[in-house]
């Protein structure tokens, strides 16, 4: 295939969304008592990330992923749901400014590009990359791409995939112990049920201590839902795969470019909230450029 700069914003035409969750009457009615309690916390009206709170509450996914990660336990739901309402109040996950963390996508050591074959969004961090000293920041700008790829996710799917490839990964640019650790935490507490698979590929053995150091900290479903070095093929469409993993995707990596079409298409203002029209996300608003042949859509650069 020819090379491209073009990323992947829609699944591929054949692909079918899963998992499907299904209820029971007894879960639907835990689901609302939990909705209620949820709303009960909400902040006043006056507040300024009032709306913001709300649109994350009022998500069809919140209510129901913060149930199942509790296994239907109400207190440990209640808790939970409180946790991440405090956790977003103060981080303010939805509203980072893109030129905040601009500077961590130079080198592309993150790129949101494509989805599996149930629809997942998938995000490919290359630890080779890393371009940064250790801050802060770095985290906002890891928060800011599971937000994006919250954004892409079509109508039924829940959850994403990421993609590690440690191919150029030394031990000066693989984080640290304690890094890792504080990203699980933000994705174990506070995007519960949203991994869907993380896929570990070209871990040199040097690292093998890496993931003996973040083990004790992997609860048990995340640690189910690691694969280290599977046949991507089998996961990912080869039309969506990069051709690296061995798939037909020519992708070719753009910085401006790159960067350009994932804040176009997620409708992101400068300041962090969103465009007109883009306040539920990009399909409110993005009703006029449907998928080009498996899922590629060209914007002007």
């Amino acid at each position: 295939m020819v090379k491209t700069t073009a990323i992947h914003l829609f699944p591929d035409t054949s692909t079918v969304i899963r998992p499907v969750h299904v209820y029971s009457g007894e879960q639907t009615a835990q689901i609302e008592e939990l909705r209620q309690y949820a709303h009960s916390l909400v902040l006043p009206e006056s507040d300024p990330y009032y709306k913001w709170e709300l649109r994350w509450l009022n998500k069809p996914d919140t209510i129901p992923r913060y149930m199942r990660a509790a296994k239907w336990k109400m207190n440990d739901a209640q808790k939970r749901i409180k946790g991440t309402l405090e956790w977003r109040r103060e981080f303010k996950p939805d509203l980072i400014p893109p030129d905040e963390v601009k500077v961590e996508s130079e080198t592309g050591k993150i790129i949101l590009n494509g989805f599996d074959k149930d629809g997942r969004p998938v995000i490919y961090m290359r630890p080779g990359r890393e371009n940064t000293a250790t801050s802060p920041r770095q985290l906002r700008h890891l928060v800011w791409w599971l937000e994006r790829a919250k954004d892409m996710m079509p109508p039924g799917q829940e959850s994403l995939v990421i993609m590690v490839d440690y191919k150029t990964a030394t031990l000066r640019t693989n984080p640290s112990v304690s890094t890792a650790i504080k990203v699980l935490g933000i994705l174990q507490q506070h995007y519960v049920e949203t991994l869907g698979r993380a896929i570990i590929v070209n871990l040199p053995m040097i690292l093998n201590f890496f993931y003996k150091g973040i083990a004790p900290f992997l609860d048990p479903v995340t640690r189910d839902k690691m694969r280290f070095n599977p046949d991507v093929t089998e996961l990912i469409p080869r039309s969506h795969l990069d051709s690296e993993f061995g798939g037909d995707y020519e992708y070719e990596f753009d910085y401006e470019s790159y960067w350009k079409q994932i804040v176009d298409y997620c409708g992101i203002s400068p300041d962090g909230t969103r465009l007109p029209g883009y306040f539920d996300g990009p399909k409110s608003a993005v009703t006029t450029l449907p998928p080009a042949e498996n899922g590629v859509v060209s914007t002007a650069v």
